[in-house]
């Protein structure tokens, strides 16, 4: 691999699909309707608005790749064909496929279109990956139980074999997604792109004796948790030097369609200085998981592309089924750069941090609306007045009011307001000062 490597997030939406851009991904990958393994973030999307995304991003040099990676009924197979070809006509970079027959109908009916190949295909080995590069796919996007060496061995084998790996968002408890869990209890298919996240409660176990029809409840021992399922959160920053330095691997990509714009900002940020920082020789992995510590996760586990599974111990969260990071947004800065909308509630008085898109930079303000001011490389703002575009004034503004309020001035689009969680809790009643 000569070229830099790629950096991939996720779009679940129009603006996460922006943010993801503006914060310093190379390429995003998102889907409409129920083919993908995301049906909630495939219907924030129509053909419009995922049409408008791929223009957005081919006019800043970036790169769309369709998710289409769940798996076909034979009812369903006129329906793919019907969907491949509408998809086709937005010109996006790539279809994500992960059937071998969708394979094989994506080059028949778009044949303009490379093909990536889904993590739900479960590649870990150069004989399966030779397979599929026969067929004429492009890239695979590696299972998440690969090996770096397997990675390795595999561009050696088949070198012009483009390889893209996940490196931060959510594990599943099963393999690489081969689960059945929800489907038993919720009747949600999680490879039909429905997991009801069953793994992620608390369970009770019992134990039954049926000559006396005796049931007894099994207590755990006190700290260790009833989250028996609940795997930790993938986080690979502190490797991406050396995921780097092995040249094999072309994209890196970052789970996340159903989260939120802060995560998708915040994370999508913290990985493009990573990269950066590696070809400018100053990595530093200490500043990267400072950032990626400030979103809500599951604990952080470095996974297995770097240790093998057999190796692992720290890999599931028994005792909680998330928790929060050390911020919380409190605003996100619209589009025209010129307001903002309340996440959480926010009070003239209050100062939150200021997080700017990557590469943006800012000048001090002191106006009528806010008071800004710089702390070590960082940048706060005091809010002075509360008026949304209408005139209207407040004293605080809440969650999910929709207004758009005034900034004053001018920010870069979807800057990120956010502030410490302690405070945010103490806002919330969660927590006394």
């Amino acid at each position: 691999m000569s070229q830099k490597v790629e950096l991939l997030s996720p779009a679940g939406n129009l603006e996460k699909l922006q943010i993801a851009l503006n914060y310093g991904a190379d390429a995003v990958y998102g889907g409409v309707s129920s083919f993908s393994l995301r049906i909630r973030s495939g219907k924030e999307f129509d053909m419009d608005s995922f049409k408008a995304g791929i223009d957005y991003a081919h006019e800043r040099g970036k790169k769309v790749y369709v998710t289409i990676n769940s798996f076909p009924f034979n009812s369903q197979i006129k329906l793919y064909e019907k969907h491949i070809a509408q998809m086709s006509e937005l010109a996006p970079d790539a279809f994500i496929v992960a059937s071998p027959g969708i394979v094989k109908m994506s080059h028949q009916i778009a044949p303009n279109i490379p093909i990536h190949l889904s993590t739900q295909a479960n590649v870990m080995n150069a004989l399966d990956a030779q397979v599929y590069y026969d067929m004429g796919v492009k890239r695979i996007i590696a299972a998440r139980e690969i090996s770096l060496k397997d990675c390795e061995t595999i561009k050696k084998i088949i070198p012009e074999l483009e390889i893209e790996v996940f490196v931060h968002g959510s594990m599943c408890f099963a393999y690489s997604g081969r689960c059945l869990i929800s489907a038993l209890q919720m009747g949600r298919v999680p490879n039909r792109g429905s997991c009801a996240n069953d793994c992620r409660f608390p369970y009770e176990v019992f134990a039954h004796n049926p000559e006396t029809n005796t049931t007894f409840r099994l207590d755990e021992e006190e700290g260790i948790g009833t989250y028996i399922m609940n795997a930790k959160d993938m986080n690979l920053a502190s490797h991406v030097d050396e995921i780097l330095k092995s040249g094999v691997i072309d994209s890196l990509k970052i789970e996340g369609r159903t989260k939120s714009p802060y995560y998708v900002g915040v994370v999508t940020k913290a990985y493009r200085h990573a990269i950066d920082d590696y070809y400018a020789g100053k990595f530093d992995a200490k500043l990267y998981q400072n950032e990626l510590n400030t979103t809500q996760n599951r604990g952080f586990s470095d996974a297995y592309l770097i240790s093998r599974p057999f190796e692992k111990h720290d890999t599931q969260s028994h005792d909680f089924t998330i928790q929060y990071g050390t911020h919380q947004v409190a605003a996100l800065v619209g589009f025209d750069g010129l307001t903002w909308r309340c996440k959480d509630k926010t009070c003239i008085g209050d100062e939150v941090e200021i997080v700017l898109p990557h590469g943006a930079s800012l000048d001090i303000v002191d106006n009528e609306y806010v008071k800004m001011e710089k702390r070590d490389e960082r940048y706060f703002m005091t809010i002075k007045k509360i008026v949304s575009k209408e005139g209207r004034e407040f004293e605080c503004i809440h969650s999910g009011d929709e207004r758009d309020i005034v900034l004053g001035f001018s920010l870069p689009p979807y800057t990120i307001l956010r502030r410490g969680i302690d405070e945010a809790l103490i806002k919330k009643g969660l927590a006394q000062e």
